[in-house]
């Protein structure tokens, strides 16, 4: 296990700056393994070590996987100067670690993940790895079987063509109901793919990514850490060359 400096540990798990985090050794308020902590340049391994501030036992974890509802209204970015982001729907000391894995328009909801874990981002986004992606659509305009068969082909746009996609019509008629998956993650993508057929996407919701479905118990704007099950899921399917085969 990687040892590292007291303050810089309790500093990345928001208990405060720094320089703040100095006073509170300074205070005596900081314990190391049933010890009060004298030096704030103290080396620990927080994994292993027992860690408490003012009393409180700190939860120490390196990595942070997180599925977030997204709502609509909000960025899929740490930073932004007009809208609310995603990390700000998270507490502080999640907020100032993580960031999305990809991106989802302002006006879509549903599954998004969000990590401090690059190498695992960098495996769910690369194009080699072909994590599909599962949305939930209401489409102005009729989807029928036509379309089913133009996405299985794999629909031409202005800059590229589409991968084969699978489509699935739940109810067709001036208002369709539909879910696609598409393998890959292009802006506007599920949005253009409808209009190359004079069709209008309304309601956008990412379902699954991967092998990590939405929790449907989670309400839009709600959160909550990846299982240990989910976590063994996603680390081996992102160690395939391509999704798995159902």
């Amino acid at each position: 296990m990687k040892r590292e400096r007291l303050d810089k540990v309790l500093a990345n798990m928001g208990i405060g700056t720094r320089k703040e985090v100095k006073q509170l050794v300074k205070q005596k308020l900081v314990v190391v393994d049933g010890t009060v902590a004298t030096d704030p340049g103290m080396h620990v391994v927080p994994e292993e070590q027992e860690i408490s501030v003012d009393g409180e036992p700190i939860n120490y974890k390196r990595w942070l996987y997180i599925m977030l509802n997204k709502p609509p209204g909000v960025v899929s970015a740490t930073e932004d100067n007009l809208h609310e982001t995603v990390v700000d729907l998270l507490p502080y000391e999640w907020a100032i670690k993580v960031f999305p894995v990809g991106r989802l328009d302002i006006d879509t909801e549903g599954l998004l993940l969000l990590t401090n874990d690059g190498q695992l981002s960098h495996n769910l986004l690369s194009p080699k790895k072909k994590v599909d992606k599962e949305y939930f659509a209401r489409i102005q305009g009729r989807v029928t079987e036509t379309h089913v068969q133009e996405f299985a082909r794999g629909v031409e746009l202005e800059d590229f063509t589409t991968l084969p996609a699978k489509l699935e019509v739940l109810s067709s008629g001036e208002i369709s109901e539909i879910r696609v998956t598409i393998m890959e993650g292009k802006f506007h993508q599920v949005k253009r793919m409808f209009v190359a057929f004079d069709l209008e996407v309304i309601y956008l919701q990412r379902i699954r990514m991967g092998p990590i479905r939405l929790d449907e118990s989670l309400k839009p704007g709600e959160y909550r850490e990846l299982t240990d099950e989910e976590m063994e899921f996603l680390k081996a399917y992102t160690q395939k060359e391509g999704p798995a085969q159902s």
